[in-house]
């Protein structure tokens, strides 16, 4: 396993492209960006090449606003589309090999068969997008708690998402502050999961903060996660207490966690 850093909500202390020198100092061995602006696409690009720490990850675009996502929202499909080439272009910039998908907050007219549709319809689309250019498309159950009316929650149903739809190029973003809140057994879901996870993020409940803050057992998680045979990345998404230096004094112990 590989641990890297979620530089939209990590080390926000420096300018954006300077994140990737400030995370590789404190460790990282690479980062991931939420929503990267394409007016930044070219500093990202310059400070990863100047470094040598890969963006690993980026969202397709989430829609205007307060938009948490377009993919199951129905009559958006035009708006998917762009978003989706508008990430593809970024993912060939920047080398990404991964990129995430958030499947929105419907309108309350919308039918849970209708927002299921057009979900389908989106991730098989940008599956065959991504695969083209070597890619891989992740998608993301959020719990509603954090974000309500959030169209996607919880491992059961992000496990019958990709079941259903079966695309080789589809795997489960699966991040373990969700996943404690909305699983009863975080160990159990990772392990039911399986080889469908695809990358994993982390943050301490309740709170969304440093490992040790909250009450996850992250021992027994890295367990799972090793038994299973997962070897991809592992990023902190965490909103750091103070500065986001102050606040890693969990990394020594997750490195040896994850060997």
């Amino acid at each position: 396993m590989q641990l890297i850093a979620n530089i939209s909500m990590m080390f926000t202390e420096a300018a954006l492209a300077a994140r990737l020198e400030a995370a590789r100092l404190a460790g990282f061995e690479g980062v991931e960006i939420q929503f990267p602006e394409v007016s930044d696409i070219a500093s990202i690009r310059a400070a990863s090449d100047a470094t040598g720490v890969p963006v690993t990850l980026i969202n397709v675009p989430r829609g205007p606003g307060d938009a948490v996502g377009l993919a199951a929202l129905p009559g958006q499909a035009d708006a998917y589309r762009v978003a989706v080439a508008v990430c593809a272009e970024q993912a060939r910039m920047l080398g990404v090999c991964k990129v995430n998908v958030l499947a929105g907050r419907p309108p309350a007219a919308a039918t849970h068969d209708a927002c299921l549709a057009t979900l389908h319809r989106n991730l098989k689309h940008t599956a065959d997008v991504m695969a083209a250019i070597g890619v891989r498309v992740m998608v993301e159950p959020v719990n509603r708690g954090d974000v309500p009316g959030f169209f996607l929650s919880g491992l059961s149903e992000g496990l019958e998402l990709l079941d259903s739809i079966d695309h080789p190029n589809l795997a489960l973003q699966f991040d373990l502050y969700h996943m404690a809140i909305t699983e009863p057994d975080l160990p159990a879901a990772i392990r039911r999961a399986g080889s469908r996870i695809g990358h994993v993020q982390f943050a301490d409940t309740p709170g969304r903060n440093e490992p040790g803050t909250g009450t996850i057992d992250f021992a027994a998680a890295f367990a799972a996660l090793r038994d299973i045979g997962y070897d991809g990345e592992v990023s902190a998404e965490y909103n750091p207490r103070r500065t986001t230096s102050d606040g890693l004094g969990w990394m020594a112990e997750f490195e040896r966690m994850m060997t």
